[in-house]
């Protein structure tokens, strides 16, 4: 029989588990900025010199860049949704359950949206494209695409901001969300 555990020992695990959990959810907050600031430096950078991309220019500067990001960002989000599931049943009774709920919903929309929608251009694209006129229409349609996908990011990415803000900066909390020692 294991002896009883005093109250010492329950604090300490008590604190070892929030450690955890805070790991976890920066891990989430770090792969959700990596996603974020993917998005954008296409939105700021990609994006502009798309109209000046030909067939024979067009490959070297998008094809062997999307295939690297698509296999590491598919490992990626599958760990994303690990931490998310984690942080979730952890929030679970909290008013800020609402948080890992938005993040889930946003990471398995633009999943859908990438799965469904954006590989089927990034293979046609990688089969080679002769055709300037189909060239730009798939790039114009790739990035509307991805337009959509960066702003579930920035959603993903905003509501993560919001989270660590109020669990780990109480003066921000809103009088609902503070713990009874908290209170005025």
């Amino acid at each position: 029989m294991a002896p009883p555990a005093n109250s010492q020992t329950c604090a300490r695990r008590l604190h070892l588990k929030n450690y955890i959990l805070l790991a976890v959810d920066a891990f989430l907050f770090l792969c959700i900025s990596m996603y974020l600031g993917t998005g954008w430096s296409l939105l700021l950078f990609s994006f502009p010199i798309a109209p000046k991309l030909t067939v024979s220019t067009y490959y070297l500067q998008f094809v062997p860049q999307v295939t690297a990001a698509t296999a590491f960002f598919t490992k990626m989000t599958a760990a994303m949704i690990a931490a998310n599931l984690v942080m979730l049943v952890a929030e679970w009774r909290t008013k800020l359950r609402w948080v890992p709920i938005v993040v889930l919903l946003a990471v398995i929309a633009a999943t859908v949206l990438t799965i469904k929608l954006i590989l089927p251009l990034n293979a046609i694209m990688a089969q080679g494209i002769t055709d300037q006129t189909q060239l730009q229409d798939i790039l114009s349609r790739w990035i509307m695409l991805n337009k959509w996908r960066v702003a579930l990011w920035t959603i993903q990415w905003f509501a993560m901001m919001v989270y660590f803000v109020v669990a780990w900066c109480p003066q921000y909390r809103a009088p609902s969300l503070r713990t009874p020692s908290q209170k005025n």
